[in-house]
């Protein structure tokens, strides 16, 4: 029995310190993705495209798609949430076919991961003051200083403090978690999130004030306490997002892609370190979008000196490498950044977007 103890306390000291070695993280895959759009791309229009858009990604050596799911104020899969609201079941790109069931099928099978990308998040139009979202829900549209519908960069947004559209979102993930094998879902730069300009509605003005009785509501959207209040209660809804999937499907990743830190706050309410340290992100992959390799390497040093260490298993940086304006990263810049990651200690990245796999057909890896 002595000898038996003395053996036990020795394989214990073992995997202590084996655990000590690897950073006090569970050994996991890291991140290899690619975001796929529905705009600027052809690769949702067909059964056919999914297949080869798969294909390459699987050559390229990623194990992980981020498929778009809600963009322009509509679902791109069936949505009986969506046709309760606004009487339509999906983008009429898509009617008739269901890509996210699709892509699902053809990437599991070639062992890739699929996850579901709410793109659009609280936005509901993009210079479109005729949504149906507008006319049916007018009460849930965020307001800025003059009183006007919140708008930023032609994307029209929500109040995303208002329950309305909190529940829609919410009710929207729910859907998509239970009634699909998604290895996933994830949130952007607009969910949660919220341009900082708003917060000048009735909803939000009582709200606010009924938190703080003896303050006097703010005249300016980037006010300290303000900002800093509306940003609590995204990060609330953040949380209750995550806890929602994690109750319905606990082995659902539930992933943010926010802006880079402190930006996205500033201009856009995500104070995502709180997200990542308070437990409600299963991955951060911050949207490092630079051209060259100096600015990149800039922002990737700042992201380092963001993370705690016991959390960098949990982030990936998202990198620029095509736009719909024809920019193209090549592979020897694609590479590099890949080689800057690792030296900063970050193992996977997420690449914006599968456009760049489609114009150049190399391994990453």
């Amino acid at each position: 029995m002595k000898k038996f103890n003395q053996f036990a306390a020795i394989v214990i000291c073992i995997v202590c310190f084996s655990i000590k070695v690897l950073g006090q993280k569970p050994v996991s895959t890291p991140v290899r993705g690619t975001w796929i759009t529905n705009v600027a791309s052809q690769v949702l229009y067909s059964r056919a495209a999914i297949k080869k858009a798969v294909e390459q990604s699987k050559q390229a050596g990623l194990n992980t798609l981020f498929v778009v799911v809600w963009n322009g104020g509509y679902t791109l899969y069936p949505s009986q949430v969506q046709r309760q609201h606004i009487g339509v079941l999906q983008h009429p790109d898509f009617l008739g076919r269901d890509p996210l069931k699709e892509i699902i099928e053809e990437g599991h099978r070639a062992g890739l991961k699929v996850h579901a990308w709410f793109e659009f998040g609280f936005s509901y139009a993009y210079k479109d003051t005729n949504s149906l979202w507008l006319k049916k829900f007018p009460a849930w549209c965020g307001r800025n200083s003059r009183g006007e519908l919140l708008q930023k960069n032609g994307f029209y947004w929500w109040n995303a403090l208002h329950p309305g559209p909190q529940s829609l979102i919410e009710s929207m993930i729910l859907e998509v978690v239970k009634n699909y094998a998604v290895d996933g879902i994830q949130g952007d730069d607009r969910l949660p999130a919220m341009p900082a300009e708003g917060g000048f509605d009735r909803y939000t003005r009582s709200l606010f004030l009924k938190e703080y009785p003896t303050k006097t509501f703010p005249d300016q959207p980037k006010d300290s306490l303000f900002m800093q209040w509306k940003a609590n209660h995204l990060s609330a809804f953040g949380k209750r997002l995550y806890d929602a999937v994690k109750s319905t499907r606990k082995d659902c990743i539930v992933s943010w892609a926010p802006s880079i830190f402190p930006w996205s706050k500033e201009e856009y309410l995500q104070d995502w370190p709180a997200w990542l340290k308070g437990g409600y992100a299963d991955w951060i992959i911050p949207q490092l979008y630079r051209y060259n390799l100096p600015a990149y390497e800039k922002i990737l040093k700042q992201l380092r000196s963001q993370i705690p260490d016991t959390l960098m298993g949990k982030v990936f940086p998202g990198l620029l490498t095509s736009l719909g304006d024809g920019y193209q990263a090549d592979a020897d810049l694609m590479k590099s950044m890949i080689r800057l990651n690792r030296e900063y200690g970050f193992e996977g990245e997420v690449f914006f977007y599968f456009e760049t796999l489609n114009r150049v057909s190399f391994n990453l890896y």
